[in-house]
Parts: C-alpha cells; structure tokens; sequence
C-alpha cells in the first residue's frame, strides 16, 4: 500500500514516539557499534494529589553522614523533586533516640538518615537498633550490583540481600553469670523468621526475581537456625514459579568471593545478614556505591546499603571525599517508595552516568575528587 507524504511523514513521527535509540556501553565502556531499539514505558498515572510535596524526616548522622546527606538535598533541589525534609541532629553517643524524632518519622512515615556511630562496648546501646525496634523496620534490604564503568573482579552481579532486622544475636540479651563469665542469647522466633521469608519472597514476586537463598548455620545451631529454615521453607511452598534454595553461611562466604552471580535474592537472620551484605557490597563495588533502607509494615528509612564505612573516617571528613553514591541511590529507592517513579529514574541515570565516564570518582572508587565535585557532576547530568 502507497502512503501519501504526509501519511509517511506521520507514520515517521509516531515510530520516533514509541522508540528510542540507546547507547549501547561495552564491558571496557567504550561505545559499540549497534544501537537496540526499546519501546517506551507505559506511562505511570498517579492518582490526583499525588504530585503534592512529601515530607521526609532527615538525620545527618555521625562522621560523613552530614556530608553525604547535604549532597542529596542539594540533586533533590536540582531536580524540583516534590519532597522537603524535617531536619534532626542525631548522634550515636546519645543514651536513647529523641521523641520529637520518631514522632515525625511516625507522622512522616519516611526517614533519610546518614550513619551513626555506634560505641564500642560500654553500656550505650546501638541507636540503630533502637531504631528499628521502636519502628519494627523488620527487614534490611540491600543492594548490590555491578555499575557500568566501574571495574570489579566479578561481572553479573545482581544480589539483593533480605535480612531479618530486630533480632538474632542482636537481642541485646546479655549479662555476666559469673565475674569472666558472659552469656549472650541469641533469639529466633517462628513470628519474625516467617514475616522476613515471607518479605524476601514478596520481593523476588514484585521484581521478577528468580531465585530465594536462605542463609543459616542449622548444621551447628539446630533448633534456632531449624526454625528459621522451617519458616522459609513454609513460605517457599506458596511461590512455586520462585526457586528455592540453602546454603550454610561459611560455605555462602566462600561461593560469594568466588561465584557470586549464582545468587539472586538472599533471606538471613540478622547476624550472617550484616556479614553477608557487606562482603557482597565489596565485591560488586564497594559501600559506598551500594543503597538500601529498613522497611516494617508501616514505618521505611533509607540509608547507605552496607553499614561498613556509613561514618567514614577524619581524613575523608577532613577532606571532604566521602562518597555520596550510595545514599544518592538509596534516595532514588526512597522516590519510588513515595510513588515519585519518574525522579527516581531520573536521578539513578545520573549517577549511573557519571560513574561510567568516570571522570568524578571519589578515593574509594579509584579518584580524587571530592563530594561536591561527584554532587555537581551528577546534577549537570541530569536530565
């Protein structure tokens, strides 16, 4: 059939419309020679009011905290995101986390929050476990993946790491029996190992995951890790298309260092969670690149992925190099979690530009340069 000029010049625009043309990196980062043609998304209908400004409750933290959450407010500003934060100064040597803070993390439902020091030993319990109890913020998720442009050992890593949050062996549950002498419970319940299988499960649904790894020490632990593993097992019964697998938290530490694209999502209690998560953030990257947040059933804070290096150390302080990447992420997770789809999107792609040309990187990433140096990079990415 002959098309008139203008039917052909039509049919021209609307194919422009619903394609676009994508840059195409190589494993070096150089360009390839074929371009991949990719329908458009459907667009996200919001419901009206949605787009009216949210209030998130921000904690700058300890260390470089300040630092890292200063660079998102200011791409937050850049960008006209529809968020304004309630600024609280929390540190780590406090005795107990403020009222007036979990008031506006109740009322907000949504915290930012940079690291905050935790004591070593003494009588000053951790402020971010108190946290996550007075929240019930039952599930720590962090990510950790390749980032295009940024040289690691291992290539296809995509692991999301599900680890139960509130308690395990960080209880709390201590005490002398006799002077040399200290006990230290750790707690597992069919309550919270059912809810965090059931989250990691949910979450591989929703994301299209393919594959659930529970992780445990039931060789040696047989009736606290037993019950976890029972739990999970349970859940998986429910999610036949997911599958399902074990594996012993040593032997994790190994396959992680020396396969870790075999695993997809992994469950954890809270201890192997934290080891776990960090090692995997290690290998795809490092901390400092990699988000993630504590989410309950009513209550989600968003923070660096990988607590290893959250506060940094005086020279990076000092310097003022400390990495924004990790939070600049966990942020465009907090966007999609306030239903903000299209900001999120458009701040992710900015650091993922940034870091594949690779001009702007921080110390830990193999550079120089400082953290509003990387900020000012990422904001004239934006598009």
């Amino acid at each position: 059939m002959l098309l008139t000029p203008m039917a052909r010049r039509s049919a021209h625009i609307l194919k422009q419309l619903l394609t676009k043309s994508e840059y195409c990196p190589t494993q070096s980062g150089s360009s390839c020679s074929r371009l991949t043609t990719q329908t458009r998304h459907i667009t996200y209908m919001p419901r009206p009011g949605d787009g009216s400004p949210r209030a998130v409750t921000l904690i700058p933290g300890d260390g470089i905290g300040p630092l890292v959450t200063g660079a998102v407010e200011q791409v937050m500003e850049a960008m006209h995101a529809p968020v304004y934060f309630e600024r609280f100064e929390v540190h780590g040597d406090m005795n107990k986390f403020p009222e007036e803070v979990l008031d506006s993390i109740k009322k907000n439902k949504v915290c930012l929050k940079g690291g905050l020091a935790t004591p070593m030993g003494g009588g000053v319990s951790s402020l971010n476990m108190q946290l996550r109890r007075e929240l019930d913020l039952y599930a720590s998720l962090v990510n950790c993946f390749n980032l295009p442009g940024l040289p690691t050992r291992h290539d296809n890593v995509d692991i999301v790491v599900i680890r139960e949050n509130t308690e395990g062996e960080y209880s709390g549950l201590e005490h002398e029996v006799v002077p040399g002498v200290v006990e230290s419970l750790k707690v597992i319940t069919k309550f919270c190992s059912e809810r965090i299988a059931q989250y990691a499960f949910e979450y591989a649904y929703l994301n299209n995951r393919k594959k659930v790894t529970a992780v445990h020490k039931a060789n040696i632990m047989k009736q606290a890790d037993g019950l976890f593993l029972e739990s999970c097992r349970e859940v998986a019964t429910k999610y036949p298309g997911i599958a399902y697998n074990e594996i012993i938290v040593d032997n994790c530490c190994m396959q992680l260092v020396s396969k870790p694209e075999q695993f997809d999502v992994m469950v954890t209690p809270n201890l192997y969670g934290n080891l776990v998560a960090n090692t995997a953030a290690g290998i795809a990257g490092g901390t400092g690149v990699m988000p993630g947040g504590n989410v309950g059933a009513d209550y989600a804070v968003f923070e660096q992925g990988a607590s290893a290096g959250n506060v940094g150390n005086q020279k990076i302080l000092e310097k003022k190099k400390a990495n924004p990447v990790a939070l600049l992420l966990s942020s465009a997770m907090m966007l999609r979690h306030l239903q903000f789809p299209s900001f999120a999107d458009r701040l992710e792609t900015a650091v993922k530009e940034v870091i594949l040309k690779g001009k702007y990187k921080t110390k830990d990433l193999g550079g120089q340069s400082t953290t509003q140096e990387v900020v000012d990079a990422v904001i004239a990415a934006l598009d």
